[in-house]
């Protein structure tokens, strides 16, 4: 099936086209994380995909249409083919963006020179840095990491990839204090921008006592510094993108679109296609993706992805507590995926409802 093919089994679903493909090349991870979505170690079970079997999705990808790839895991840079699995993607004339998702731990100079030799702009390198120090970063992903990951981050800006590195951070009820330290820490390195998601109680954090989400309190703080803080400000519009100031700029607006429904599949180490990462029901997941064409994957998704669609869009009119709430508009019961990884559920709340209560009442 081509992308003609393709774009025409959607047609009647309502579904946006398939643009960005994160796919997870290994379950291996040489960190144990407290708050791992995905349960990566190193004793997972998901081993290293085969390197052809990745190219082929890859290459598939891009004959669909698709911008983007992420290449993740567990941990990328365990695959002994990581580098000629990006060399590949970046030959591909439709990706705009090749993006690598590590925790930085494990990179050497030679890496970063042979990352530095691809020469592709759209090159996105994400490194996880959950702090602006090691008792908030290593706290969750284990001593020395933090001195590893800004070494890498260092060293890559060092060698001119800086605009290409961006810090993945993870809101935690523990590391919040953290924020306008980290965006500090980020303008001394020297790279592009902080990509923050809140903890989702999901995977390895359902079992531990030792994170949590953020409180109400910590996000109102925040805004308050924002507010107050001309420094702080000015690092935040340089860097930043914390959802609690985000949705305060955006409480009378329309929110945005994020619930891509297939517009951002996910593809496990397994083989297992999800409509996004955050979205992981297995009643909603199409097997078999290194045995088959992605087009037929896809087209066996379809179907399952556009009933969330229609869950999607009852949610927004039917969510008891989203009924006279100030940001109905901007938030419509919030992300569905993060509500059934927290509570098994589509028809609820997501689970920072009290966060964004509190953000959009906030003055």
């Amino acid at each position: 099936m081509d992308r003609t093919g393709l774009s025409e089994s959607m047609a009647s679903t309502g579904l946006r086209p398939p643009r960005a493909l994160t796919l997870a090349v290994t379950g291996l991870c040489n960190l144990e994380c407290l708050h791992c979505l995905v349960e990566a170690g190193p004793k997972a079970t998901q081993r290293h995909v085969p390197a052809d079997h990745v190219r082929r999705v890859a290459a598939e990808h891009a004959a669909l249409g698709g911008e983007e790839i992420w290449i993740t895991g567990g941990e990328a840079l365990l695959h002994p083919e990581w580098l000629e699995i990006l060399q590949f993607c970046r030959a591909q004339p439709s990706f705009r963006t090749v993006g690598l998702q590590t925790n930085g731990a494990l990179l050497r100079d030679a890496d970063i020179d042979a990352l530095r030799a691809l020469q592709f702009e759209g090159l996105q390198i994400q490194v996880s840095l959950d702090g602006a120090s090691p008792g908030t970063h290593d706290h969750v992903r284990g001593p020395g990491t933090f001195v590893k990951a800004v070494d890498g981050i260092r060293r890559m800006a060092a060698a001119g990839l800086g605009e290409h590195v961006s810090v993945a951070y993870t809101e935690m009820r523990h590391n919040m204090e953290d924020v306008p330290a980290l965006l500090a820490l980020l303008e001394g390195l020297g790279v592009r921008r902080l990509v923050a998601g809140t903890l989702v109680r999901g995977g390895r954090a359902v079992r531990c006592c030792d994170v949590a989400p953020p409180t109400a309190e910590q996000y109102t703080s925040l805004l308050a510094r924002y507010h107050a803080d001309p420094r702080f400000r000015r690092l935040y519009e340089a860097y930043g993108n914390i959802a609690a100031i985000e949705w305060w700029k955006g409480r009378a607006q329309a929110g945005p679109d994020c619930c891509t429904l297939g517009e951002h599949p996910y593809v496990t180490a397994e083989g297992t296609v999800y409509p996004c990462a955050l979205c992981r029901p297995d009643d909603f997941a199409v097997q078999g993706a290194f045995e088959k064409s992605l087009a037929t994957v896809l087209v066996e998704g379809f179907p399952l992805w556009a009933r969330l669609l229609e869950l999607k869009r009852l949610r927004y009119r039917s969510l008891r507590p989203c009924q006279g709430c100030g940001g109905k508009l901007h938030c419509g019961g919030g992300c569905m995926g993060r509500a059934h990884a927290a509570t098994g559920e589509f028809m609820v709340v997501e689970d920072r409802c009290d966060l964004r209560t509190a953000v959009y009442s906030w003055h």
